[in-house]
Formats: structure tokens, sequence, C-alpha cells
């Protein structure tokens, strides 16, 4: 499933820093370079279907503009080929963070996921025996 495209990048970030991250050849074209694109959308749709698919399914039927959102700061990440600025460094941990709780339900999206176990428990049941003191039996005593 494709959580982003090049038009949302090139929406999101400009076609002037793509073209900077992605025009690798030895002389440089000034165009960008989708098969460097489309490398780092499917790296990126790879590690969010890693973290998604353990509590929804997939391909989810309807993206939550949450995870494009965090699909982009994870394929900007991707094209850098040495290091990126310190906030798409910081925007890429913050991403990462983000699916790890989605991942484990402390952020919900709405999507079809794995539901939750019931359980035909009515709550707590507990038995003792009785009780060897008591104040009858102390009687005189206490």
């Amino acid at each position: 499933m494709t959580y982003a495209t090049q038009a949302t990048l090139t929406d999101r970030f400009g076609e002037a820093m793509l073209v900077e991250l992605t025009d690798r050849a030895a002389v440089a074209t000034g165009v960008i370079d989708a098969a460097v694109i489309n490398r780092a959308l499917a790296d990126t749709d790879a590690m969010i279907d890693g973290f998604l698919g353990t509590r929804y399914t997939l391909p989810l039927a309807l993206v939550p503009p949450m995870v494009v959102d965090l699909a982009l700061q994870i394929a900007i990440y991707k094209l850098h080929v040495n290091d990126p600025d310190p906030k798409i460094s910081k925007d890429y941990d913050v991403a990462l963070k983000m699916l790890d709780k989605i991942s484990t339900g402390a952020i919900a999206i709405p999507a079809e996921g794995i539901a939750p176990q019931s359980s035909d428990a009515q709550g707590v049941r507990t038995t003792d025996r009785e009780r060897p003191f008591t104040e009858a039996s102390m009687k005189g005593f206490i």
C-alpha cells in the first residue's frame, strides 16, 4: 500500500529540494529522479506496514492523513544520502515514535484493526477458608 506519492512529496517539500536529493547522476540533469523517489517510498511503505500490521488489517481501506504525514517525514529522511537537516532528523524520530505508539494502541487511527480479545468472565471471584480466630472464638482473650 502506498501512503505517499511523488506528488505529495513535491507539494510538501518543493520540487527544488527533491531535485537536489534525487539527481544523483554524474552530470546533473536538473530533474527529479523518479526511481530514487519510488525506492524511498517503497522503503517507507514497508516500514509503516511493519508497524501498522501488528494492530490493523492491511491494506488500509482509507489512509488517514496522520499516516500520510508520517510517511512524508520518513520518506524525505530516507532520500538524504548524507546527514539531513536537524529538523528532518527530529521529524523522522517523532514519526517512528508515533508509529510505535500506533502499533501498541496508545494512539488509534480510524481503520479496521484487530479486535481486542474478549472474555466471558464476569469479574473477579475469590474464595477463602473460614477464619480460625474470630471474635466469638477469642471471647475472653480480647
